[in-house]
């Protein structure tokens, strides 16, 4: 477990050194214990759970979703909820334990990043509608992470489940559109890429 920390990491790092270097937000090295320990919770609460298409450790998914972040002009909290952003949707951890350990800031952005919507609250459309408006009024902050979100998951979905990303696509790019006050960097490449996305898809699929 440590050493997949010490990788998510080094990996945050060296990603950032490959942009401009008016473009990144250089992680302190003050701060890299406390995303290193929100690396490390998130790792033990997915514990054995798997990527739907790849099989590999869930935790690939927040480490690329935090990467992502680390470009933008983030904070170390911002850091820290990115890779804590399933946890209290996916795994047992409650809220109270997220705020003790990580305190408000990190965890406040967590809970933003967690679907409220509920099976009885009607069809797929429905609930995705119900978690989009919530998101519209999230603050920009919590809004940056769940761009970077959607840009990870889309790619996953394009690549294993072409007919799936029909659906994800047009929901993804509905969301993008109320995410306004996401870092207008990370939202610009997130259009591009359900753009890309939708041009791979016409390209995959069957002609008559």
């Amino acid at each position: 477990m440590i050493r997949l920390i010490a990788k998510i990491i080094a990996r945050l790092i060296i990603w950032q050194r490959s942009w401009p270097i008016s473009m990144i937000s250089p992680i302190r090295r003050e701060h890299r214990k406390f995303i290193a320990y929100a690396g490390m919770f998130a790792e033990n609460a997915h514990n054995n759970q798997k990527r739907k298409y790849t099989d590999e450790p869930y935790m690939v998914h927040p480490a690329n979703v935090a990467r992502l972040v680390s470009v933008c002009s983030s904070t170390v909290e911002m850091i820290a909820a990115a890779l804590l952003h399933d946890v209290l949707e996916d795994t047992p951890v409650t809220e109270n334990e997220l705020r003790k350990l990580f305190g408000d800031e990190t965890t406040d952005l967590v809970v933003w990043l967690t679907d409220t919507s509920r099976p009885e609250d009607g069809n797929r459309r429905v609930r995705k509608a119900i978690d989009r408006k919530r998101l519209a009024n999230a603050p920009a902050d919590a809004q940056t992470i769940k761009i970077a979100d959607i840009i990870d998951n889309t790619h996953d979905i394009v690549t294993h489940d072409p007919k799936f990303a029909v659906i994800y696509i047009k929901e993804a790019a509905d969301l993008i559109n109320v995410l306004d006050r996401a870092d207008q960097m990370l939202l610009n490449f997130a259009k591009e890429t359900i753009c890309k996305s939708n041009r791979d898809i016409e390209m995959l699929a069957p002609t008559e």
